[in-house]
């Protein structure tokens, strides 16, 4: 096996169990009884303590032991979920992130990671230490009083109903080499004690092909009785502590000791007698009994009970006990499911797939080309299927790019908390839409700008609880995120139920740093986007969070940079939700082609509505406009011809042998105005963001699957449009960025009305 491939699995899997840690965690503090939340956080620190000491990393190993310890006595009932438990427990995973990372670039930590890490050790011993103080007493009773069998809802620190101790041992693969015999062991145990069971464990043992004759492979699982006590029983295995791991369980130990027992077993798939029988809670002959009342159930007509329910009813094993052996069963399938079903992918080699995916397609619109040239059924039938099957080709592989925007959401929950309490504000964070999909490469550049939005949001949006209640509002502020698709785009929005946006403030403050004039006309959108600008801020006060006017621009260079788009709704005292739209995929979209006088485009087929060719009357009414009268309804266009300064085609020039076949004749001015060609126009209808609008164009050239390349260096920040594309023929077709077209008709109308409103204020 490669160690260093090995390494990078490990790195990667403990990020991804830190992730789900810090989830735990955030949801425990309000849930601090959940026992489900505590063990997931137990699992991965210990799953992290166990992979990292497979590879030597000690000081990471060092540190999570002592995490894990805390969380152990969490689980035991012997320590409290508390507030300050929490973000110590949140540092502490933030601190195995920074070792992780340590592990991934392979050096040692500085001096000043070490003596981080003794800080939190420190801490949480000194938690551990008052988890100790008060467990003595409760411990002592249960020893001495052991609880009698309890039904469901037992607490899980409550003891197993069992008067033997139970042991289990894994032998490491050098014992017999060291000199030592695994089955003396087990024998001198027989000289203080009775063996009532044993369970040899074979699930390590290899293929006879792999075996080596010296290597010991075996585990046992032992029900034993004796007077003797625990430093007894641990002395029998004084000279093999090195070469094995001993598990010791007393007589009625508590269930959740059984659980971690269970959690330990093989991955394979058991039934649940054989759990029960392999941690020691269930003896073989118990279990025929079990086995043996389900028969004669079944023999009498009755439904068959399941055989954790007769055990229980015959009170040989508690109901937690079960409980957790029945997770452990679905665990097992659970994960063996999943191997089966997922493979990891390294994100270059599954963007060079894509990247030849988007060279195949620009090789299969020159073979339909060459196809529709010749003209022979055979080819055209042909090229028909290979298009069709590259389209198949193409959606899948940009189905595996796509990944579920609610893991980026969760990490929020830890920005809303940590603000929250350093900003000495309650606010509560809500979350929907956490299925939706897009572009991975969108998700990772979309973190950065929705972490200042939401920071923004909680400064300057939520108001403080006094004021909140002046307003008749809860103390408790409320922000949203939320993410649904619309128009072939994601929208993804933040919305908090704050003071809103300062209107009079923000126009205010744009005329005193010469953004706009005194005396221009803005609408309500043009004046929430002063936010944007550089430097801008109407914060009274500079702190930690916001306030110098840093922030909100890089927030829209980095969407536009996805090819993407804000947008500001605002209500003064009700408050604000600002709407970040981007593209599904930064790689291969449907377009529609288009021709305007020498040139393409290309416009994004999802946010097409119809087509419409207007008449020439249509054509000489709208001159010198820009709107249009589309079955009754006002639609705003604008020509591309005139926004891009595009020639016209110029005129055919017949061959030489044409030329000999013309036969002039005289025609009358009547006549030769009547064989002009017929100029005709088409107006491709958008909708983006549920504004239409209408792209003027001269002909309509159908559907083409466009691969998406970057416009070079010189030509970034081009209004209007967002990439281009190669066509089957090799020319370039530019793909229209639509909304920004679509933005730039809703700014010109709205800046009219504007205009309009204040003439009539004026008059």
């Amino acid at each position: 096996m490669n160690l260093d491939d090995a390494l990078k699995t490990f790195v990667i899997e403990s990020r991804e169990l830190l992730e789900n840690m810090e989830e735990a965690l955030l949801k425990v503090e309000q849930s601090p009884d959940d026992a489900d939340l505590i063990n997931a956080i137990f699992r991965a620190a210990h799953t992290i303590k166990g992979s990292a000491g497979l590879f030597g990393l000690d000081h990471v190993v060092v540190f999570t032991h002592n995490a894990e310890n805390v969380l152990d006595m969490v689980r035991a009932a012997e320590l409290r979920i508390t507030s300050e438990l929490v973000a110590l427990l949140l540092e502490t995973c933030d601190h195995m992130g920074a070792l992780i990372d340590h592990v991934e670039a392979g050096n040692a930590p500085p001096e000043e990671v070490g003596s981080r890490s003794d800080e939190l050790i420190d801490r949480l011993k000194s938690h551990a230490n008052q988890g100790a103080a008060s467990a003595p007493e409760s411990t002592a009773m249960a020893v001495s009083e052991p609880p009698p069998f309890v039904r469901e809802g037992d607490a899980a620190g409550s003891g197993v109903e069992s008067d033997n101790w139970h042991i289990s041992l894994r032998f490491g693969r050098d014992v017999l080499r060291n000199g030592m015999d695994p089955v003396s062991f087990i024998r001198y145990l027989t000289t203080f004690g009775r063996i009532v069971s044993i369970v040899t464990l074979t699930e390590a043992i290899p293929g006879a092909d792999q075996m080596d004759a010296e290597d010991c492979y075996l585990g046992f699982e032992l029900n034993y009785q004796t007077t003797a006590d625990k430093a007894t029983i641990e002395g029998a295995f004084e000279f093999v502590q090195d070469d094995a791991r001993v598990r010791i369980l007393p007589p009625h130990s508590k269930v959740v000791e059984y659980h971690d027992l269970i959690q330990s077993l093989p991955e394979e798939e058991m039934r649940l007698g054989e759990i029960l029988v392999r941690c020691g809670t269930l003896t073989p002959a118990e279990l025929d009994l079990a086995l043996k009342a389900q028969t004669e159930a079944r023999a009498g007509g009755e439904l068959e009970p399941p055989i954790g329910e007769v055990l229980v009813s015959q009170q040989v094993v508690r109901p937690a006990v079960v409980e957790a052996a029945l997770q452990k069963q679905k665990q097992v399938k659970d994960n063996k499911g999943g191997d089966a079903a997922l493979i990891r992918v390294n994100a270059e080699t599954l963007d060079e797939h894509i990247n030849l995916i988007g060279e195949l397609i620009i090789a299969s619109a020159g073979i339909n080309l060459s196809a529709l040239k010749s003209g022979i059924p055979e080819l055209l039938e042909a090229a028909s299927v290979m298009n069709r099957l590259v389209e198949n080709v193409r959606d899948s592989a940009l189905q595996l790019r796509m990944v579920q925007i609610g893991a980026t959401f969760n990490k929020f929950q830890r920005v809303v908390r940590d603000v929250s309490k350093e900003i000495g504000k309650d606010i509560q964070l809500e979350i929907s839409g956490a299925e939706t999909e897009l572009d991975k490469t969108v998700v990772e550049k979309i973190g950065d700008p929705l972490t200042h939005l939401i920071r923004n949001s909680m400064d300057h949006g939520i108001e403080s609880a006094e004021v909140r209640l002046a307003r008749g509002k809860p103390a408790q502020g409320t922000l949203r995120l939320n993410a649904y698709h619309d128009s072939g785009s994601i929208a993804i929005e933040v919305t908090d139920d704050g003071g809103g946006l300062p209107k009079e403030r923000i126009l205010t403050k744009a005329i005193e740093r010469g953004l706009v004039k005194p005396d221009q006309a803005l609408s309500d959108n043009e004046i929430h986007n002063l936010i944007f600008e550089p430097g801008f801020s109407t914060a009274e006060r500079i702190n930690n969070l916001s306030g110098r006017g840093v922030g909100m621009d890089v927030v829209r260079r980095n969407i536009t940079a996805l090819r993407g788009s804000t947008e500001i709704e605002s209500v003064e005292g009700v408050g604000t939700t600002i709407r970040i739209r981007l593209p599904l995929t930064l790689a291969i979209i449907d377009g529609f082609l288009v021709g305007v006088g020498a040139s393409s485009f290309v416009v994004p087929l999802e946010m097409v509505e119809e087509c419409v060719e207007l008449t020439q009357e249509e054509i000489d009414a709208s001159q010198g406009r820009d709107h249009l009268n589309l079955r009754g309804e006002v639609l705003p266009f604008i020509r591309l011809k005139q926004l891009f300064d595009v020639p016209d085609l110029p005129p055919p020039t017949p061959d030489d042998d044409e030329e000999e076949e013309i036969i002039a004749l005289p025609v009358d001015e009547e006549l030769a105005f009547l064989l002009q060609p017929v100029r005709r126009e088409n107006v491709v209808v958008v909708n983006y963001a549920g504004h239409r609008a209408g792209l003027v164009v001269d002909t309509l050239q159908g559907e083409y699957q466009t691969v998406i390349r970057p416009l070079g260096a010189v030509f970034n920040g081009i209004q209007g449009i967002s990439g281009f594309t190669i066509l089957g023929t090799g020319r370039v077709a530019l793909i229209l960025d639509v909304p920004s077209l679509v933005a730039r008709v809703a700014t010109r109308d709205g800046r009219r009305n504007a205009q309009a409103a204040s003439y009539l204020i004026a008059e």
